[in-house]
Protein backbone atom coordinates (compact mmCIF):
# COMPACT_ATOMS: atom_id res chain seq x y z
CA UNK A 1 0.00 0.00 0.00
CA UNK A 2 1.36 3.42 -0.93
CA UNK A 3 1.29 6.01 1.83
CA UNK A 4 0.55 9.55 0.67
CA UNK A 5 1.02 12.71 2.70
CA UNK A 6 1.21 16.47 2.19
CA UNK A 7 4.99 16.24 2.61
CA UNK A 8 5.50 13.97 -0.39
CA UNK A 9 5.74 17.00 -2.68
CA UNK A 10 8.16 18.68 -0.27
CA UNK A 11 10.45 15.67 -0.38
CA UNK A 12 10.43 15.59 -4.16
CA UNK A 13 11.13 19.31 -4.41
CA UNK A 14 13.81 19.34 -1.74
CA UNK A 15 16.40 17.11 -3.37
CA UNK A 16 17.94 17.73 -6.77
CA UNK A 17 19.57 15.17 -9.00
CA UNK A 18 23.36 14.80 -9.02
CA UNK A 19 25.21 13.71 -12.16
CA UNK A 20 26.24 10.09 -12.08
CA UNK A 21 29.93 9.69 -11.23
CA UNK A 22 32.49 6.99 -11.81
CA UNK A 23 32.09 3.79 -9.78
CA UNK A 24 35.65 4.09 -8.57
CA UNK A 25 35.29 7.56 -7.12
CA UNK A 26 31.91 8.04 -5.48
CA UNK A 27 29.07 6.32 -3.68
CA UNK A 28 26.39 8.49 -5.29
CA UNK A 29 26.30 6.52 -8.51
CA UNK A 30 22.60 5.65 -8.20
CA UNK A 31 21.25 8.94 -6.85
CA UNK A 32 17.56 9.76 -7.19
CA UNK A 33 14.90 11.72 -5.37
CA UNK A 34 14.50 10.58 -1.78
CA UNK A 35 10.97 9.50 -0.91
CA UNK A 36 9.34 8.10 2.18
CA UNK A 37 9.06 4.76 0.36
CA UNK A 38 12.87 4.73 -0.03
CA UNK A 39 13.31 5.10 3.73
CA UNK A 40 10.74 2.37 4.39
CA UNK A 41 12.52 0.06 1.93
CA UNK A 42 15.83 0.77 3.66
CA UNK A 43 14.33 -0.06 7.06
CA UNK A 44 13.09 -3.41 5.76
CA UNK A 45 16.38 -4.28 4.08
CA UNK A 46 18.72 -3.47 6.99
CA UNK A 47 16.54 -4.71 9.85
CA UNK A 48 18.60 -7.87 10.34
CA UNK A 49 21.97 -6.13 10.02
CA UNK A 50 21.74 -3.24 12.50
CA UNK A 51 20.39 -2.87 16.00
CA UNK A 52 16.94 -1.44 16.60
CA UNK A 53 18.34 0.70 19.37
CA UNK A 54 16.23 1.65 22.40
CA UNK A 55 14.67 5.08 22.77
CA UNK A 56 14.38 5.31 26.53
CA UNK A 57 12.92 7.80 29.00
CA UNK A 58 15.77 9.66 30.67
CA UNK A 59 16.32 10.61 34.30
CA UNK A 60 17.48 13.96 32.95
CA UNK A 61 13.83 14.85 32.24
CA UNK A 62 13.18 16.37 35.66
CA UNK A 63 16.37 18.42 35.52
CA UNK A 64 15.41 20.12 32.24
CA UNK A 65 11.65 20.32 32.70
CA UNK A 66 10.51 18.11 29.82
CA UNK A 67 9.99 14.45 28.95
CA UNK A 68 13.31 13.44 27.38
CA UNK A 69 13.75 10.21 25.42
CA UNK A 70 17.23 9.21 24.33
CA UNK A 71 17.64 7.28 21.07
CA UNK A 72 20.83 5.35 21.84
CA UNK A 73 22.43 4.88 18.44
CA UNK A 74 25.87 4.63 20.03
CA UNK A 75 24.88 1.04 20.91
CA UNK A 76 25.37 -0.02 17.29
CA UNK A 77 28.20 -2.55 16.83
CA UNK A 78 30.71 0.07 15.66
CA UNK A 79 29.35 2.71 18.03
CA UNK A 80 27.76 4.91 15.38
CA UNK A 81 24.51 5.58 13.53
CA UNK A 82 26.50 5.59 10.26
CA UNK A 83 26.01 1.81 10.10
CA UNK A 84 22.44 2.31 8.87
CA UNK A 85 23.40 4.27 5.77
CA UNK A 86 26.49 2.16 5.11
CA UNK A 87 24.67 -1.18 5.27
CA UNK A 88 21.91 -0.04 2.93
CA UNK A 89 24.51 1.39 0.58
CA UNK A 90 26.57 -1.81 0.48
CA UNK A 91 23.57 -4.09 -0.02
CA UNK A 92 22.44 -1.85 -2.90
CA UNK A 93 25.69 -2.28 -4.85
CA UNK A 94 25.66 -4.45 -7.99
CA UNK A 95 26.94 -7.99 -7.40
CA UNK A 96 29.92 -7.54 -9.68
CA UNK A 97 31.02 -4.53 -7.65
CA UNK A 98 30.52 -6.45 -4.41
CA UNK A 99 32.87 -9.13 -5.76
CA UNK A 100 35.53 -6.57 -6.69
CA UNK A 101 35.42 -4.80 -3.33
CA UNK A 102 35.35 -1.30 -1.84
CA UNK A 103 37.99 1.06 -0.49
CA UNK A 104 37.75 3.93 2.03
CA UNK A 105 40.11 6.34 3.75
CA UNK A 106 40.38 7.87 7.26
CA UNK A 107 39.45 6.56 10.69
CA UNK A 108 35.97 8.12 10.76
CA UNK A 109 32.76 6.47 11.93
CA UNK A 110 31.82 6.04 8.28
CA UNK A 111 35.01 4.09 7.50
CA UNK A 112 34.62 1.85 10.54
CA UNK A 113 31.03 1.08 9.57
CA UNK A 114 32.17 0.20 6.02
CA UNK A 115 34.94 -2.01 7.39
CA UNK A 116 32.54 -3.98 9.57
CA UNK A 117 29.54 -4.37 7.28
CA UNK A 118 31.54 -5.05 4.13
CA UNK A 119 33.32 -7.86 5.98
CA UNK A 120 30.00 -9.23 7.21
CA UNK A 121 28.68 -9.20 3.63
CA UNK A 122 31.89 -10.85 2.38
CA UNK A 123 32.78 -7.81 0.30
CA UNK A 124 36.55 -7.22 0.09
CA UNK A 125 37.24 -3.98 1.97
CA UNK A 126 40.39 -1.87 2.19
CA UNK A 127 40.93 1.06 4.55
CA UNK A 128 43.77 3.49 3.80
CA UNK A 129 44.92 5.41 6.88
CA UNK A 130 47.63 7.99 7.32
CA UNK A 131 50.62 7.11 9.49
CA UNK A 132 49.40 9.63 12.09
CA UNK A 133 46.25 7.59 12.80
CA UNK A 134 46.08 6.33 16.37
CA UNK A 135 47.08 2.65 16.78
CA UNK A 136 43.78 1.96 18.55
CA UNK A 137 41.77 2.99 15.47
CA UNK A 138 43.99 0.93 13.17
CA UNK A 139 43.55 -2.11 15.40
CA UNK A 140 39.79 -1.62 15.54
CA UNK A 141 39.37 -1.52 11.76
CA UNK A 142 41.47 -4.66 11.40
CA UNK A 143 39.33 -6.42 13.99
CA UNK A 144 36.24 -5.48 12.02
CA UNK A 145 37.73 -7.44 9.12
CA UNK A 146 39.21 -4.79 6.82
CA UNK A 147 42.61 -4.82 5.15
CA UNK A 148 44.20 -1.71 6.65
CA UNK A 149 47.03 0.02 4.77
CA UNK A 150 49.03 2.88 6.31
CA UNK A 151 50.06 5.41 3.69
CA UNK A 152 51.07 9.05 3.77
CA UNK A 153 51.39 11.54 6.56
CA UNK A 154 48.15 13.40 5.82
CA UNK A 155 44.56 12.52 5.03
CA UNK A 156 45.01 13.94 1.54
CA UNK A 157 47.91 11.55 0.85
CA UNK A 158 45.77 8.60 1.95
CA UNK A 159 42.87 9.76 -0.17
CA UNK A 160 44.97 10.09 -3.32
CA UNK A 161 46.47 6.63 -2.76
CA UNK A 162 43.01 5.12 -2.25
CA UNK A 163 41.71 6.67 -5.46
CA UNK A 164 44.71 5.33 -7.36
CA UNK A 165 44.18 1.82 -5.99
CA UNK A 166 40.48 2.02 -6.85
CA UNK A 167 41.26 3.04 -10.43
CA UNK A 168 43.87 0.35 -10.91
CA UNK A 169 41.96 -2.55 -9.31
CA UNK A 170 38.31 -1.79 -9.97
CA UNK A 171 37.43 -1.12 -6.32
CA UNK A 172 34.59 1.26 -5.50
CA UNK A 173 36.04 4.25 -3.68
CA UNK A 174 33.55 5.23 -0.99
CA UNK A 175 33.41 8.58 0.71
CA UNK A 176 30.60 9.93 2.81
CA UNK A 177 28.30 11.82 0.47
CA UNK A 178 24.57 12.44 0.44
CA UNK A 179 23.26 9.98 -2.12
CA UNK A 180 19.59 9.03 -1.81
CA UNK A 181 20.61 5.49 -0.82
CA UNK A 182 22.80 6.65 2.05
CA UNK A 183 20.29 9.24 3.26
CA UNK A 184 17.50 6.67 3.16
CA UNK A 185 19.48 4.34 5.41
CA UNK A 186 20.15 7.12 7.90
CA UNK A 187 16.51 8.18 7.73
CA UNK A 188 15.43 4.91 9.32
CA UNK A 189 16.31 6.50 12.68
CA UNK A 190 13.36 8.84 12.21
CA UNK A 191 11.04 5.91 11.53
CA UNK A 192 12.13 4.12 14.71
CA UNK A 193 11.86 7.19 16.93
CA UNK A 194 8.33 7.85 15.66
CA UNK A 195 7.38 4.24 16.37
CA UNK A 196 9.00 4.08 19.81
CA UNK A 197 7.80 7.38 21.32
CA UNK A 198 4.11 8.21 20.85
CA UNK A 199 2.89 11.83 20.83
CA UNK A 200 6.28 13.32 20.07
CA UNK A 201 6.60 17.09 20.03
CA UNK A 202 10.21 17.41 18.86
CA UNK A 203 13.30 15.42 17.85
CA UNK A 204 16.83 16.80 18.23
CA UNK A 205 19.68 15.64 15.96
CA UNK A 206 23.37 16.47 15.61
CA UNK A 207 24.04 18.69 12.62
CA UNK A 208 27.27 20.21 11.33
CA UNK A 209 28.75 19.48 7.93
CA UNK A 210 27.64 15.85 7.76
CA UNK A 211 23.93 16.51 8.23
CA UNK A 212 22.72 13.37 6.44
CA UNK A 213 21.19 11.94 9.62
CA UNK A 214 19.29 15.17 10.22
CA UNK A 215 18.09 15.44 6.62
CA UNK A 216 17.11 11.79 6.13
CA UNK A 217 15.33 11.52 9.46
CA UNK A 218 13.52 14.82 8.89
CA UNK A 219 12.16 13.38 5.64
CA UNK A 220 10.71 10.41 7.53
CA UNK A 221 9.37 12.35 10.51
CA UNK A 222 7.75 15.15 8.51
CA UNK A 223 6.04 12.60 6.28
CA UNK A 224 4.57 10.80 9.27
CA UNK A 225 3.66 13.91 11.26
CA UNK A 226 4.32 17.43 9.89
CA UNK A 227 3.74 18.90 13.36
CA UNK A 228 6.82 17.27 14.92
CA UNK A 229 9.59 19.86 15.28
CA UNK A 230 12.91 18.69 13.86
CA UNK A 231 15.91 20.52 15.33
CA UNK A 232 19.59 20.33 14.41
CA UNK A 233 22.45 21.26 16.73
CA UNK A 234 25.98 22.17 15.69
CA UNK A 235 29.09 23.64 17.29
CA UNK A 236 29.29 27.39 17.79
CA UNK A 237 32.94 27.23 16.74
CA UNK A 238 32.03 25.61 13.40
CA UNK A 239 28.54 26.78 12.31
CA UNK A 240 28.93 24.90 9.03
CA UNK A 241 25.26 24.15 8.41
CA UNK A 242 23.98 27.60 9.34
CA UNK A 243 26.51 29.23 7.02
CA UNK A 244 25.61 26.88 4.17
CA UNK A 245 21.87 27.42 4.63
CA UNK A 246 22.40 31.17 4.65
CA UNK A 247 24.50 30.98 1.47
CA UNK A 248 22.03 28.62 -0.21
CA UNK A 249 24.74 26.13 -1.15
CA UNK A 250 27.44 24.02 0.57
CA UNK A 251 30.23 26.40 1.54
CA UNK A 252 33.84 25.29 1.46
CA UNK A 253 35.59 28.14 3.21
CA UNK A 254 34.55 27.44 6.79
CA UNK A 255 37.20 27.06 9.45
CA UNK A 256 37.18 23.44 10.53
CA UNK A 257 39.07 21.45 13.12
CA UNK A 258 41.09 18.32 12.63
CA UNK A 259 40.91 17.55 16.34
CA UNK A 260 39.37 14.13 16.97
CA UNK A 261 37.13 15.56 19.69
CA UNK A 262 34.86 17.21 17.13
CA UNK A 263 34.60 14.39 14.59
CA UNK A 264 31.94 15.13 11.95
CA UNK A 265 30.64 18.12 13.92
CA UNK A 266 33.29 20.36 12.35
CA UNK A 267 33.46 18.82 8.87
CA UNK A 268 32.78 20.72 5.66
CA UNK A 269 29.25 20.65 4.26
CA UNK A 270 29.51 17.82 1.75
CA UNK A 271 26.39 17.83 -0.38
CA UNK A 272 23.46 19.79 -1.77
CA UNK A 273 20.89 16.99 -1.30
CA UNK A 274 21.04 16.94 2.48
CA UNK A 275 21.38 20.73 2.58
CA UNK A 276 18.23 21.27 0.55
CA UNK A 277 16.31 18.70 2.58
CA UNK A 278 17.43 20.45 5.74
CA UNK A 279 16.36 23.85 4.43
CA UNK A 280 12.91 22.53 3.50
CA UNK A 281 12.11 20.21 6.39
CA UNK A 282 14.14 21.17 9.47
CA UNK A 283 12.44 23.68 11.74
CA UNK A 284 15.49 25.09 13.49
CA UNK A 285 19.28 24.82 13.67
CA UNK A 286 21.02 26.06 16.84
CA UNK A 287 24.68 26.31 17.83
CA UNK A 288 26.22 25.43 21.20
CA UNK A 289 29.55 26.13 22.89
CA UNK A 290 32.27 23.58 23.46
CA UNK A 291 31.69 23.94 27.21
CA UNK A 292 28.05 22.88 26.80
CA UNK A 293 29.10 19.79 24.83
CA UNK A 294 31.53 18.75 27.57
CA UNK A 295 28.92 19.15 30.31
CA UNK A 296 26.45 17.20 28.16
CA UNK A 297 28.98 14.35 27.92
CA UNK A 298 29.28 14.43 31.72
CA UNK A 299 25.49 14.36 32.21
CA UNK A 300 25.10 11.37 29.88
CA UNK A 301 27.88 9.49 31.64
CA UNK A 302 26.46 10.15 35.10
CA UNK A 303 22.73 9.77 34.47
CA UNK A 304 22.66 7.27 31.61
CA UNK A 305 26.02 5.47 31.97
CA UNK A 306 26.53 6.45 28.32
CA UNK A 307 30.07 7.13 27.15
CA UNK A 308 29.69 9.28 24.04
CA UNK A 309 31.76 11.67 21.95
CA UNK A 310 31.05 15.28 20.95
CA UNK A 311 28.78 14.28 18.07
CA UNK A 312 26.80 12.01 20.38
CA UNK A 313 26.43 14.62 23.12
CA UNK A 314 25.74 17.72 21.05
CA UNK A 315 21.95 17.22 20.91
CA UNK A 316 21.61 17.27 24.70
CA UNK A 317 24.01 20.23 24.79
CA UNK A 318 21.26 22.41 23.32
CA UNK A 319 19.19 21.75 26.44
CA UNK A 320 22.19 22.19 28.74
CA UNK A 321 22.80 25.60 27.15
CA UNK A 322 19.14 26.61 27.46
CA UNK A 323 18.87 27.17 23.70
CA UNK A 324 15.43 25.56 23.36
CA UNK A 325 13.16 27.05 26.07
CA UNK A 326 10.09 26.46 23.91
CA UNK A 327 10.39 22.72 24.60
CA UNK A 328 9.63 23.05 28.33
CA UNK A 329 6.87 20.63 29.26
CA UNK A 330 7.04 18.91 25.85
CA UNK A 331 7.90 15.36 24.84
CA UNK A 332 11.33 15.40 23.19
CA UNK A 333 13.56 12.71 21.66
CA UNK A 334 17.31 13.25 21.35
CA UNK A 335 19.42 11.10 19.03
CA UNK A 336 22.68 10.06 20.73
CA UNK A 337 24.38 9.03 17.54
CA UNK A 338 28.01 8.22 18.33
CA UNK A 339 30.20 6.84 21.11
CA UNK A 340 33.67 6.61 19.57
CA UNK A 341 35.91 8.70 21.79
CA UNK A 342 39.50 7.65 22.39
CA UNK A 343 40.31 6.87 26.01
CA UNK A 344 42.89 9.59 26.53
CA UNK A 345 40.44 12.17 25.17
CA UNK A 346 37.64 10.82 27.36
CA UNK A 347 39.76 11.35 30.45
CA UNK A 348 40.55 14.94 29.46
CA UNK A 349 36.93 15.70 28.58
CA UNK A 350 35.51 14.44 31.87
CA UNK A 351 38.16 16.25 33.93
CA UNK A 352 37.45 19.50 32.08
CA UNK A 353 33.67 19.03 32.35
CA UNK A 354 33.86 18.59 36.13
CA UNK A 355 35.72 21.89 36.36
CA UNK A 356 33.22 23.65 34.09
CA UNK A 357 30.38 22.24 36.19
CA UNK A 358 31.92 23.80 39.35
CA UNK A 359 32.54 20.39 40.90
CA UNK A 360 36.32 20.46 40.87
CA UNK A 361 37.99 23.63 42.09
CA UNK A 362 41.46 24.77 43.09
CA UNK A 363 42.63 27.35 45.58
CA UNK A 364 45.93 28.44 47.10
CA UNK A 365 46.79 30.11 50.39
CA UNK A 366 49.84 30.90 52.52
CA UNK A 367 50.24 29.30 55.95
CA UNK A 368 52.82 29.62 58.66
CA UNK A 369 55.24 26.73 58.34
CA UNK A 370 54.31 25.35 61.74
CA UNK A 371 53.10 21.92 62.92
CA UNK A 372 49.33 21.60 62.80
CA UNK A 373 48.49 24.37 60.30
CA UNK A 374 47.94 21.92 57.42
CA UNK A 375 45.83 19.76 59.75
CA UNK A 376 43.58 22.73 60.52
CA UNK A 377 43.05 23.31 56.80
CA UNK A 378 42.16 19.67 56.26
CA UNK A 379 39.72 19.82 59.18
CA UNK A 380 37.85 22.67 57.48
CA UNK A 381 37.72 20.72 54.22
CA UNK A 382 36.44 17.63 56.05
CA UNK A 383 33.80 19.66 57.90
CA UNK A 384 32.59 21.15 54.61
CA UNK A 385 32.52 17.62 53.05
CA UNK A 386 34.95 18.49 50.27
CA UNK A 387 36.98 15.63 48.85
CA UNK A 388 40.68 16.42 48.51
CA UNK A 389 42.02 15.33 45.12
CA UNK A 390 45.48 16.85 45.35
CA UNK A 391 47.49 19.01 47.75
CA UNK A 392 50.89 20.57 47.13
CA UNK A 393 53.22 22.59 49.36
CA UNK A 394 55.80 25.12 48.15
CA UNK A 395 58.47 26.45 50.51
CA UNK A 396 61.46 27.44 48.39
CA UNK A 397 59.84 29.90 45.98
CA UNK A 398 57.33 31.58 48.28
CA UNK A 399 57.58 35.35 47.76
CA UNK A 400 55.66 36.38 50.89
CA UNK A 401 56.94 36.22 54.49
CA UNK A 402 59.79 34.00 55.58
CA UNK A 403 59.02 30.66 57.17
CA UNK A 404 55.69 30.30 55.36
CA UNK A 405 54.40 27.63 53.01
CA UNK A 406 52.18 28.13 49.98
CA UNK A 407 49.55 25.39 49.79
CA UNK A 408 47.69 24.65 46.55
CA UNK A 409 44.72 22.33 46.94
CA UNK A 410 42.39 20.72 44.38
CA UNK A 411 39.07 19.51 45.78
CA UNK A 412 35.85 17.95 44.55
CA UNK A 413 32.46 19.31 45.55
CA UNK A 414 28.86 18.28 44.91
CA UNK A 415 27.75 21.26 42.83
CA UNK A 416 27.98 25.03 42.39
CA UNK A 417 26.20 25.75 45.70
CA UNK A 418 28.52 23.44 47.64
CA UNK A 419 31.53 25.12 46.01
CA UNK A 420 30.28 28.56 47.09
CA UNK A 421 29.79 27.33 50.67
CA UNK A 422 33.32 25.94 50.77
CA UNK A 423 34.76 29.16 49.39
CA UNK A 424 33.00 31.27 52.04
CA UNK A 425 34.18 28.98 54.82
CA UNK A 426 37.80 29.19 53.66
CA UNK A 427 37.74 32.95 53.15
CA UNK A 428 36.42 33.39 56.66
CA UNK A 429 39.45 31.54 58.05
CA UNK A 430 41.98 32.55 55.36
CA UNK A 431 41.05 36.00 53.91
CA UNK A 432 43.96 35.93 51.43
CA UNK A 433 42.99 32.57 49.87
CA UNK A 434 43.10 32.80 46.06
CA UNK A 435 40.80 30.73 43.83
CA UNK A 436 41.87 29.58 40.38
CA UNK A 437 39.18 30.62 37.94
CA UNK A 438 38.07 27.99 35.44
Amino acid sequence: MKIESRNEELLRDAVSRIPQSSSTTSLSSCNKLIRFEDISAAAFKIQCGVQKTPCMYSRLSKQYGMDIYLKKEFLQYTGSVKERGVLYLLTSLPQDQQRKGVIVTSDSNFSMAVAYHASELRIPVFVIMSTSTSPARVKMCREYGAMVISYGTTAKDSQMHARRLAQENGYLYLEEEDSAVYLSGLGTVGLEVYEQVPKLDAVIFPAGGHCGLLAGSAAALKHLNPHISVIGVESENFPVLQQSLKAGHPTEDQACSNHHFYGDVSGLCFGSNSLQLTGKLVDRVVAVREEDILISMLRLLEYERATVDAEGAIGLAALVAGKLPELKGKRVAIVICSGNLELHLLQQCIARALTLDNRVCRFSLVLADCPGDISKLLEILAREEARVLDIKQERMFVTSELFTVEVTCTVETRDKIHTAQLRNALLERYPTAAWTER
